[in-house]
């Protein structure tokens, strides 16, 4: 029967019985925290969107490292640390500061002007039509970002159903990966996304564990000749075990300049900017506990992605040096993004392969759950409620739950569109690692909310047509410094052997947090051009 059947329904699942106990015992467990968290009556849009308050600082921590993490960082950062160095993790150092930032001039403000969504405060600040607009914009990149999170969530998916990350599989494993957030979302609201991330976070965690302890005992070298093993075992002779890249390269993502700059920048917009990040802050008692969570989320941040830069140092060893591991020597995968994926399934024991897999649904699931949330908890405060003030809160709700099936749903056509973007992202920018992939397609809404938010909060400057201005402007600018986009008029590779239109290539070869910091500031300059509105203007 299966060899009549289609090529895109074949199963070929290299996983055994136990696996599949242990990622249905998985499933089992959020079930049972979905049925607990729907005991307690959604009411309003308060609780469904918000959690009434009544999520302790610590679990919003946890949620809030869970969801920037993502699958991205399960198969990206090992992919990472696979191919490169340690210097990815010194992006904390921007991290870092931009938590501080946000813990202290973000959070407070947005906790007095008591609002459901981030933008609803520039609504109050600059003008109903600011907060309007800085919430479509992050509805059209929450879906570029999101989109691409699903999509290599889907990954996983595809090799347990199909065994390979063929087209026609992936899309199968994300709608499948899609209808199972949906539904867990529509349940519970965002409580039961923040639960469910602690839960998320807990399996992921214990996964990597796993996988480093598993590795580190088919080592058959000592540390001190696996660590000189490292040091030489990058491009060139490099050492893998860098971790400060003091370079002024602006190619360089992870150089030292741009982790200290650059990241600050990027981290303003991840956590400052975005509803779907954001919205965690929120779902405290008071802006001091939000601010805890925010600077809570970003310290715990760090181990856990120094871990999976671990992994991608042990998976490297056990590839690349099988003179270094005990045992005949095994396949080295083709394609780098499934480095890890491959040693899940085929070199782990079983029960612990389901338990890795469990934890890569984990990954992909969170950014699904978060992200639909947050995008119906936009569309719901900032546009439907105020056309409709005469809606019952139930009513509201019942909103909000259609809004979670309708954005779940666009995020699933974006997230197949990126099997192909992705391919052809890489082909024009040279860069291959998933991680990059994620991080790029985050900066398109990134720069002009980060220019609008910076704007409202630190001058008393801006209005709704500058907000529009700065927004358009900060997607325009990123669009426009991607080697994506000219390759489509130009042969960028003969232009590079030519020598020709060094400008325009030096450009294109920006690092994105160098383009993003570009945009953004231009961004900032705009939207600091308009007047704010006084009270009773239009």
């Amino acid at each position: 029967m299966l060899g009549a059947m289609p090529p895109f329904l074949r199963f070929d699942t290299p996983l055994r019985p136990l696996d599949w106990a242990v990622i249905g015992f998985y499933f089992l467990v959020l079930i049972g925290t979905g049925v607990i968290i729907n005991r307690r009556k959604q009411a309003t849009t308060d609780d469904y969107f918000r959690g009434g308050g009544r999520i302790p600082a610590w679990a919003a921590a946890v949620s809030l490292v869970a969801t920037s993490m993502s699958a991205a960082s399960f198969i990206g950062v090992p992919q990472q640390g696979y191919e490169g160095d340690l210097t990815y993790l010194s992006t904390n150092i921007g991290m870092l500061l931009a938590a501080v930032v946000i813990a202290f001039v973000f959070v407070p403000a947005f906790y007095r002007a008591r609002v459901q969504t981030i933008y609803q405060y520039l609504g109050q600040r600059m003008g109903p039509g600011a907060g309007a607009a800085a919430s479509a914009a992050f509805l059209v990149g929450r879906v570029f970002a999101s989109g691409a999170r699903i999509y290599i969530g889907a990954m996983p998916a595809s090799i347990i159903l199909f065994g390979d990350l063929a087209p026609p599989h992936l899309l199968v494993a994300i709608v499948a990966l899609s209808m199972v957030g949906i539904a867990y979302t529509l349940v519970g609201g965002v409580s039961s996304v923040i639960w469910s991330d602690v839960i998320q976070m807990t399996i992921l965690l214990g996964a990597c564990v796993a996988a480093i302890g598993v590795i580190a005992l088919r080592l058959e070298a000592g540390p001190a000749e696996a660590m000189r093993a490292l040091s030489a075992g990058g491009p060139d002779g490099a050492s893998k075990l860098t971790l400060f890249d003091f370079t002024a390269d602006p190619a360089a993502a992870f150089s030292l300049p741009a982790a200290v700059l650059g990241f600050t920048i990027m981290g303003i917009g991840s956590y400052g900017t975005d509803q779907d990040l954001a919205q965690r802050l929120l779902t405290c008692k008071d802006a001091k506990a939000g601010a805890r969570s925010m600077i809570g989320g970003i310290l715990l941040g760090v181990p856990s992605v120094l871990l999976f830069l671990i992994v991608g140092l042990l998976l490297f060893l056990f590839y690349q040096r099988p003179d270094l591991i005990a045992g005949d020597p095994v396949p080295v995968p083709e394609d780098s993004r499934q480095v890890f994926l491959a040693f899940i399934v085929e070199q782990m024991p079983p029960g612990l392969s389901g338990l890795m897999m469990a934890g890569l649904f984990a990954a992909g699931l969170s950014s699904l759950n978060s992200a639909i949330n947050a995008m119906s908890s936009t569309f719901l405060n900032d546009f439907y409620r105020p056309r409709r003030p005469d809606l019952s809160e139930a009513e509201l709700v019942r909103i909000g739950r259609i809004g979670v099936v309708a954005w779940g749903m666009v995020l699933a056509l974006f997230a197949c569109a990126c099997i192909w973007l992705e391919r052809a992202h890489a082909e024009r920018s040279g860069t291959s690692t998933l991680l990059t992939f994620a991080l790029t397609v985050m900066t398109y809404a990134y720069a002009g909310l980060i220019g609008v938010f910076l704007t409202a909060l630190l001058t008393r400057r801006g209005n709704t047509r500058s907000v529009v201005f700065a927004l358009v402007a900060g997607f325009v600018g990123i669009a426009l410094m991607q080697p994506m986009l000219w390759g489509l008029a130009f042969d960028l590779g003969a232009i590079r052997e030519a020598g020709t239109h060094s400008g325009l290539i030096a450009m294109l070869d920006l690092a994105f947090v160098w383009k993003l910091t570009i945009a953004s500031g231009g961004s900032f300059l705009l939207c600091s051009m308009g007047r704010t509105p006084r009270h009773g203007e239009a």
